[in-house]
């Protein structure tokens, strides 16, 4: 099965499509989550598997969930409920929200779209630049970050070829590069840019994907020089590879005065709530990018 996250009005819902059936596997949480935006889509969730399985007739689809092991928001891989799309829209369909007939379109949607790129896995890449263009993202944004998906692709397939798992071990090894380049995790970086489901690098700025794909870059050519092979091997790669992004973060830091690593991100801003009859409005805040606080200049 390859995992493929997609996003729904820009919130991610994490999918896995398994190639011998030629089915998607949708993660019911994700669903649950969009259509309900509580704060809880566990307990959300929790209670409603409890209803349906007490109400006549929905048993079977209850039945039809499965548990697959997906990447959580730390990093781990963790047995997530998941449902195909004809299942989905059965659960969609007890949950009361004005998204409930744009979700059912889109699991229709995504199933075409998938049988057109196995045929075409160029309609796949085209498919991401009009989704990004979209949602605001400049051309050069939307270069680099194809970029970086393709360097990111040479070293999960090198990974892939020397005995490391999909899933919790390229997270692992992920989680050990990201840290040594940026000085933080990948789920501490998510929550200092106020991101939950979401992908984290849509939602990094042009610099952040160049250091992150010059760690991983730098990772996949140096375990390729001593043909790294298994977990131990590569791990002590991805720090090295970390390493050297790091370094160069820091000197482009010393010179710019600017950190790299920052909290802006792209998620469109909260709706404002109604004010009453003769209210003010609030003075409008700075946008992220203008609170980035400078780096002080390391001394020699």
């Amino acid at each position: 099965m390859k995992i493929l996250p997609t996003d729904f009005d820009g919130q991610a819902i994490r999918r896995v499509y398994d190639e011998s059936t030629e089915t998607w596997w949708f993660s019911v949480i994700d669903v649950v989550q969009v259509l309900t935006d509580s704060s809880n889509a566990n307990r959300y969730w929790s209670d409603l598997k409890r209803k349906l399985a007490q109400e006549a007739g929905s048993g079977q689809a209850y039945e039809k969930i499965v548990r697959l092991k997906l990447t959580a928001s730390d990093g781990k891989q963790r047995e997530t409920d998941c449902a195909t799309a004809e299942t989905l829209l059965r659960v969609v369909q007890t949950i009361p929200s004005p998204k409930a007939e744009p979700i059912k379109l889109w699991l229709a949607k995504v199933g075409y779209e998938r049988m057109q790129e196995m045929a075409d896995p160029a309609l796949s890449l085209d498919r991401a630049r009009q989704t990004w263009q979209q949602h605001g993202r400049s051309d050069k944004w939307i270069q680099q970050r194809m970029t970086g998906q393709e360097t990111r692709n040479k070293l999960t397939d090198y990974w892939s070829e020397h005995d490391i798992k999909a899933g919790s071990e390229f997270a692992i090894l992920t989680n050990i590069i990201h840290q040594e380049w940026s000085g933080l995790s990948v789920a501490q970086h998510k929550e200092k840019k106020g991101l939950k489901s979401h992908n984290l690098r849509d939602h990094m700025s042009e610099a952040e994907l160049i250091f992150t794909a010059l760690a991983e870059l730098s990772t996949r050519q140096i375990a390729e020089s001593v043909q790294a092979t298994g977990m131990q091997e590569n791990k002590a790669a991805a720090k090295s590879g970390g390493r050297i992004a790091r370094q160069a973060r820091h000197q482009l830091e010393s010179q710019t005065g600017q950190p790299v690593v920052t909290g802006v991100n792209y998620l469109p801003p909260p709706k404002l709530p109604k004010l009453a009859s003769g209210a003010k409005a609030p003075a409008p805040t700075a946008p992220m990018s203008a609170k980035v606080k400078p780096v002080r200049a390391k001394k020699a």
